[in-house]
């Protein structure tokens, strides 16, 4: 590296320009110059800029990897979202199946309650028919009863007497 800079330093000695005007052109000391000029340039700021792009290809480089993970996040989301939804429709069918069920189930007891039901009213409604048929029968039979014992003027025998009732019961 110091030999480097010695050169560097002894390199301007040789380029001293052309001579006044004898037809000498003075290119090649214009050349050492910006040979001179461009490797002190490129000596000063080759690291720097060398050091930027690094640090840009990094930055690209940890902002790509980065919008990666995320895209693999949102990935790993969406398959989990859409197993969820797989999951919320096996059990929507399940719950749809049970509820089928549940009402195959009340409609039978339903239906079982009301034959029940109806068993009851028809056995209440001939038991009612039958009080009712028993009650016509006593408050007729209590009203020949009650003309035989007002009139004492018509004795009848126990046959007439029940004849007389059962014409009032039919």
């Amino acid at each position: 590296m110091n030999i480097k800079f010695i050169l560097l330093l002894v390199a301007p000695i040789f380029a001293f320009g052309a001579g006044n005007g004898s037809g000498e052109y003075d290119i090649v000391p214009r050349v050492i110059n910006f040979v001179i000029f461009f490797s002190i340039l490129y000596y000063l700021i080759a690291k720097p800029i060398k050091a930027a792009y690094n640090g840009r290809i990094n930055s690209i480089a940890n902002r790509l990897n980065a919008i990666q993970e995320k895209l693999k996040a949102s990935n790993a989301k969406k398959e989990e979202a859409a197993k969820r939804v797989e999951n919320a429709k096996v059990m929507a069918s399940d719950l749809a199946d049970a509820i089928k069920k549940e009402i195959e189930i009340m409609l039978a007891k339903i239906e079982k309650d009301t034959q029940n039901e109806i068993a009851i009213l028809e056995k209440s409604y001939e038991e009612q028919k039958e009080f009712e048929e028993r009650k016509l029968v006593r408050a007729a039979v209590s009203e020949v009863l009650d003309e035989l014992f007002e009139s004492d003027a018509m004795k009848i025998d126990q046959n007439e007497l029940i004849n007389l009732i059962m014409k009032k019961v039919s």
